[in-house]
């Protein structure tokens, strides 16, 4: 999902593959997979909660989709991405909420403005984040989903 802030910032969490410290790390926004029997929104708001402690955040409409296919911890994946547009007015992050295996592949957290992802030289998924939350920004949420692509990484 993209969670901004009331300054328009964005969070994203730093990451890395517990499989392969040498990859170095990148930034991803809040969000992972779907329980059985889960929507699509259930489990944004769910993933919300766990990683950020956040349950009162204004949810909007899905605003992108993306295929990617990575390894992460020695293993291959597809993830069918879909990206809601949530907003909130708390910016104090809790990580409590973690799963055992997020505690293991992420660490620190930040709001982001889309000047600070233009001049970062480190890795932020999905590619091109700071243009599009500039275009979200601007323009609003899209009509319908905007397709990003598709995307293979050797992460």
């Amino acid at each position: 999902m993209v969670l901004l802030d009331p300054a328009d910032r964005v969070l994203l969490f730093r990451t890395w593959d517990p499989g392969d410290r040498g990859a170095g790390t990148w930034w991803i926004t809040p969000g992972g997979g779907l329980d059985d029997g889960e929507t699509r929104e259930a489990a944004a708001r769910r993933e919300l909660a766990e990683e950020t402690g956040i349950t009162d955040a204004e949810f909007g409409p899905v605003i992108w989709t993306r295929h990617c296919w990575f390894t992460f911890d020695g293993r291959r994946y597809f993830a069918d991405e879909t990206y809601h547009l949530a907003r909130t007015r708390t910016t104090r992050v809790d990580t409590s909420g973690f799963t055992e295996y997020e505690r293991v592949c992420m660490g620190q957290h930040r709001w982001w403005t889309v000047e600070e992802l233009r001049r970062t030289d480190e890795t932020v998924f999905p590619e091109g984040l700071a243009d599009l939350v500039a275009e979200l920004l601007r323009d609003g949420p899209p009509a319908r989903p905007r397709w990003l692509g598709e995307s293979r990484s050797d992460r």
